[in-house]
């Protein structure tokens, strides 16, 4: 493979593994400033029984924020990426479930208090995020990242 056509790659991934990061990094700090709150928005899909809304509310986001943090300086991106990947997918099947229930909710996404109503263009998004979080996931090369630097990454 050419050396210019292997730097695209490498910006490519990342780009995406920077972009799936500020989004998960930006999304979780409403989370974890209003848990009470990001817990009602879960209760609204009605997929998580009570015992464990108070719990996953706390959890979800500070993985989410650890996930960002990893995406974008580069510290066990592969592993990051899974994790973003994983998240993104059950977040893409809450809001699949809620359309075709017809629930009328607030997705609890970046905001608590406001958020976006589920809809198409919200699983539209979240499809994207989901690639950007696929690309450095698939890709073996991870030449501008900190575990690259520290020597540990290919």
């Amino acid at each position: 493979m050419s050396d210019r056509r292997q730097t695209l790659i490498d910006l490519l991934t990342t780009a995406c593994a920077w972009g799936a990061g500020v989004v998960f990094l930006y999304a979780s700090i409403d989370k974890i400033q209003h848990p009470a709150a990001f817990a009602q928005a879960i209760a609204n899909y009605r997929m998580v029984p009570a015992v464990l809304l108070h719990p996953f509310a706390w959890y979800l986001p500070v993985v989410e924020a650890a996930v960002g943090l990893a995406l974008i300086v580069g510290w066990q991106r592969r592993g990051a990426a899974l994790l973003a990947v994983l998240m993104t997918a059950m977040f893409i099947a809450a809001i699949t479930t809620a359309l075709v229930r017809g629930l009328d909710i607030s997705c609890g996404c970046f905001d608590t208090s406001e958020g976006g109503k589920v809809g198409l263009d919200l699983l539209l998004r979240d499809i994207v995020l989901l690639v950007a979080a696929a690309v450095p996931l698939v890709m073996r090369r991870d030449r501008w990242s900190l575990n690259a630097w520290l020597g540990r990454g290919q």
